[in-house]
């Protein structure tokens, strides 16, 4: 277990720099991202009025289909488009990195737990001795003091902590991941966000934001998808 803390600790010492990096590179995107906007949107106002002027003088057909922005407008609007995608890549590495230190940190605890409680249930099996005075004490009686309280503590937390988590996953399937009770809870499951997720198409969604694993998807879905809920009320109102 020691082992496992002083790797966890290298690990967490290197994250700061690692997340500031990423940063800063979103930054630089941002700042790429806004000037490409500002060119792409001064170059389409003056495409615009040179249509209109092209319009009022005849040299143009009023014909709408053939009015449109010129390559270098569209260029610069793909490149945006690929930007943003970038930034949204970079966010998302930066969020599965902390992601992953917590679920590691929330393993160790959970071993943690079950260390104390199996050291509480020793301790409440160990055999008496007798002394040369001839009463009797456990064979951990050193515990009995300020330590072996706040070892029960621990322990008594633990187990109230495997209590909980049970009756929040009826189900018994093990969830490593950590919950924020202030964090919203989405999908099916009724579990904080993590990992990749797909929102349903229908506006009026009630849960809006669900797992791939929860509802058997493996990757992004291709044009419009909607929750199994939403998809049977669709499907009905198809039938009347």
């Amino acid at each position: 277990m020691s082992f496992f803390i002083d790797e966890f600790q290298a690990d967490l010492e290197a994250l700061p720099n690692i997340l500031q990096k990423k940063y800063a590179l979103m930054r630089d995107l941002d700042k790429s991202l806004q000037e490409i906007v500002r060119q792409n949107e001064q170059r389409c106002e003056q495409e615009i009025e040179d249509m209109k002027r092209g319009l009022r003088a005849g040299n143009i057909t009023p014909d709408t289909s053939l009015l449109r922005f010129s390559e270098e407008a569209l260029d610069e609007q793909k490149h945006s488009v690929r930007i943003a995608d970038e930034k949204v890549a970079l966010a998302i590495q930066a969020y599965d990195l902390v992601d992953s230190h917590i679920q590691q940190l929330d393993q160790y605890l959970k071993k943690s737990g079950e260390e104390l409680r199996r050291e509480r249930e020793n301790t409440a099996t160990a055999s008496p001795t007798q002394t040369p005075d001839g009463t009797t004490k456990s064979g951990r009686s050193s515990e009995s003091g300020r330590g072996g309280r706040k070892k029960t503590r621990l322990a008594t937390a633990a187990a109230a902590t495997e209590v909980a988590a049970s009756a929040a996953n009826p189900t018994g399937v093990e969830l490593d991941l950590p919950v924020d009770p202030n964090e919203p809870t989405y999908c099916l499951c009724n579990q904080v966000s993590y990992g990749e997720m797909v929102a349903c198409d229908n506006p009026n969604c009630k849960i809006e934001w669900f797992h791939f694993g929860c509802v058997g998807l493996k990757e992004q879905p291709k044009g419009k998808w909607y929750c199994p809920d939403c998809a049977a009320m669709k499907n009905r109102r198809k039938g009347r």
